[in-house]
């Protein structure tokens, strides 16, 4: 019998070891600083304004924020004093592109301008008045159903109203002196306006019928209504002291006392509890703000140039102003306590007199 052989013993295979392998190292990309986010301007609505950018003057519409800016009335004569309807969806204003010697009217009497209104996205421009004289200083009404005016179409110069669509114009004021700068009351039941009739300038008040018109005291030209009461801005003359006047019902109660210096266009905070004004008591126009009493009056701009005709943002958030800090005049935006102040308008032309609305 055979002997048996012994069963083949298996050879380990020898272990192999790898070096190991080199990893690349990863690809860096480089990541860029983040951008500071700019400090919104907001304060919503659209503001209106007056630039000669294109050789004239002309009424514009631009954003909040500065953008968007837009021609409404793009002709070869000129627009100017723009007002926006309470709805903020329509401007009044006035032109002499009806004028024989266009370009010299003003406010001299002697010319012939009339009231237009455009649709703020430049639309529906439409002429309300047609007459051989000067009609200026369209007001609307708190409804936006009527529009206050001034015509010298008969002797003198008188307050009109009409429809908004142009009917239905009236004299309201008739009389052989001049009338001039109406301000509607919040209630729409009332007008202010300036008159000669009793000798210099006197603050007047009146239905906006034109019945019971009652003399107040002596002024300058009246600014615009506060929100939520019978109280309306003026401007009153005492020697060389001007003072800002509140007028509630037939009472004129002091706001502020100015010295000898000029304070103007006063205009209410949207919640009715602080005004807006530029003065030059410093040497030069700046914007002042105070309470609605009169109290805690505060500079709102230092500069060496001219900071003039505020306007409150429809959420009392920003004050919308024109200066010439930059050597021409341009619309500016800020907080309402000051701070932020950006150029809107930042090109070579003249941008004035803006009006802020929803």
């Amino acid at each position: 019998m055979p002997t048996p052989e012994p069963a083949p013993t298996s050879t380990p295979s020898p272990t192999v070891t790898l070096a190991p392998t080199s990893t690349p190292p990863p690809t860096l990309t480089p990541t860029a600083n983040p951008t500071p986010t700019p400090t919104p301007i907001g304060g919503g609505g659209q503001i209106a304004f007056v630039s000669n950018r294109d050789g004239n003057l002309e009424i514009y519409v631009m954003n909040s924020d500065g953008s968007g800016q837009a021609n409404l009335t793009n002709h070869e004569l000129e627009d100017n004093w723009p007002t926006m309807s309470p709805d903020g969806r329509q401007v009044a204003f006035i032109s002499d592109r009806d004028e024989p010697n266009p370009g010299s009217c003003g406010l001299s009497n002697s010319c012939n301008s009339e009231i237009y209104i455009v649709n703020t996205d430049g639309t529906g421009l439409t002429r309300l008045t047609d007459d051989p004289g000067k009609e200026m200083f369209p007001a609307w009404s708190p409804d936006g159903t009527q529009i206050a005016f001034v015509s010298n179409r008969d002797e003198g110069l008188h307050v009109f109203v009409m429809n908004a669509d142009g009917s239905a114009q009236t004299n309201l004021t008739n009389t052989s002196e001049f009338d001039l700068y109406p301000a509607w009351m919040e209630d729409g039941a009332q007008i202010v306006f300036l008159s000669t009739r009793d000798g210099g300038f006197q603050f007047y008040v009146m239905n906006a019928d034109g019945s019971e018109q009652t003399m107040m005291d002596s002024g300058l030209p009246p600014s615009e209504s506060s929100p939520g009461s019978l109280n309306t801005l003026f401007f009153l003359e005492d020697v060389s002291v001007y003072e800002i006047y509140a007028l509630a019902g037939d009472s004129l109660k002091t706001m502020e006392d100015s010295g000898s210096s000029l304070g103007e266009f006063p205009t209410w905070s949207p919640d009715g509890t602080q005004v807006a004004f530029h003065s030059n008591r410093d040497g030069d126009m700046e914007i002042y703000v105070m309470n609605a009493n009169g109290s805690e009056m505060t500079q709102l701009t230092d500069d060496d140039a001219n900071d003039m005709f505020p306007a409150w943002s429809p959420d009392g958030t920003r004050i919308t102003f024109h200066s010439n800090r930059d050597g021409n005049v341009e619309i500016y935006v800020m907080n309402a306590d000051g701070s932020n102040v950006v150029n809107l308008t930042n090109n070579s032309a003249d941008d004035t007199i803006p009006a802020w609305y929803p």
